[in-house]
């Protein structure tokens, strides 16, 4: 009998993003135009993390986060906050499905380095209030630094520098979060998507990089940058086609790239977009050839409010066991609630409800 399980990733589990309330949305507007102070701003962010805590508690959460509340984007709050890099506003948005996002990008314009990072002191923030409960980090991956960043740096016109130091970067703050007490990290990643399509690689060959080439770079840059994380650090990584308002940014399964995501990283599991006929099929999972990988199946949408059909669901996670045991496999949402802080388009009653579907299911399937 396939039994529940304890570690992470959790056989129902979450992406980490959790839709803004309206107090906290109000106060940021606040903060902008110089109504509060950063510190007023601060207390507010710090109240309704406590209460997104207790929330996810009272719906069985098992691997709790701070719904990414301090944060405007999903990666380049983080990423503009290590040394070498900074925030700025770029003239048009990122083109999605059916929409642009607004303006903002990161550029390099130093060395980059990790030193002090406001995430960490978040991350302690989060601890002692998730107590006994497993507390969740979540951060993007390097392969964003090195893919998304617009580089204005001499020095890294040398692609394998800018490399070697975002992986050296990233080894720090690894070991920063683990010395605050974090044991399950997870790396945010859209740029592996550039890779599913024939138009991302028509965009890779643009920028004068072959996409055969760029799957080994971003291998390596995931591997090498957990490869001295303690034993008893769980890493996961989530790969995304984009969330922003409910739209989505690529479509396009894993299968060009699918011998290395599943045979060739050094990750604890792999939360994967599974929701809808742009991820293509389950065959690709038949390169997991690592029996401790868990596969996080997101197969219930965050876009939507409406529940899908459960036996559909449980079809589908039937489907994946023919190419990935049972037991390796896990069930979560395909992607945050609110990867920005506009957050997707539903109500927050019903991402709780999302929540609470998934975890009947899990329970369902694995008794």
């Amino acid at each position: 009998m396939t039994v529940k399980t304890t570690t992470a990733p959790f056989r129902y589990d979450h992406v980490g993003s959790l839709l803004r309330p309206t107090n906290l949305i109000q106060a940021r507007e606040q903060y902008k135009s110089g109504a509060i102070t950063y510190e007023e701003l601060t207390n507010i962010e710090n109240n309704e993390i406590i209460r997104v805590i207790e929330k996810q508690k009272e719906n069985d959460v098992l691997g709790v986060t701070d719904g990414e509340f301090r944060r405007s984007w999903w990666h380049f709050d983080f990423l503009g906050e290590l040394d070498g890099v900074e925030l700025y506003a770029k003239e048009t948005g990122l083109k999605f499905h059916k929409m642009e996002t607004r303006k903002g990008g990161i550029r390099v314009v130093g060395d980059i380095d990790f030193s002090r990072h406001p995430f960490v002191e978040h991350f302690k923030f989060l601890k002692e209030h998730a107590g006994d409960t497993v507390a969740k980090q979540t951060i993007p991956s390097p392969n964003m630094l090195l893919c998304r960043a617009d580089v204005e740096l001499e020095k890294y016109e040398d692609r394998e520098k800018l490399q070697q130091d975002t992986i050296i970067a990233y080894r720090k703050a690894i070991q920063a979060f683990y010395d605050a007490g974090c044991r399950y990290l997870q790396l945010d990643d859209t740029a592996w998507a550039d890779l599913f399509s024939e138009e991302g690689h028509n965009k890779l060959r643009a920028k004068g990089l072959d996409p055969a080439e760029e799957l080994k770079v971003m291998q390596t840059m995931i591997n090498e940058s957990i490869a001295h994380k303690p034993e008893d650090l769980v890493v996961t990584m989530h790969i995304c086609r984009g969330n922003y308002k409910s739209n989505y940014f690529s479509s396009g399964g894993y299968d060009y790239a699918s011998e290395v995501i599943f045979g060739g990283l050094n990750v604890d599991g792999l939360f994967l977009e599974f929701d809808d006929e742009r991820s293509g099929s389950f065959e690709p999972l038949k390169y997991v050839n690592r029996k401790d990988l868990k596969i996080v199946l997101g197969l219930v949408t965050s876009k939507s409010g409406e529940l899908e059909d459960k036996e559909y669901i449980k079809k589908r996670i039937a489907e994946a066991a023919t190419y990935v045991p049972l037991e390796q496999l896990c069930l979560s949402p395909q992607c945050g609630f609110s990867s920005t802080e506009e957050g997707n388009i539903l109500t927050e009653e019903q991402q709780w409800r999302k929540l609470r579907f998934v975890k009947e299911i899990a329970d369902e399937i694995w008794r």
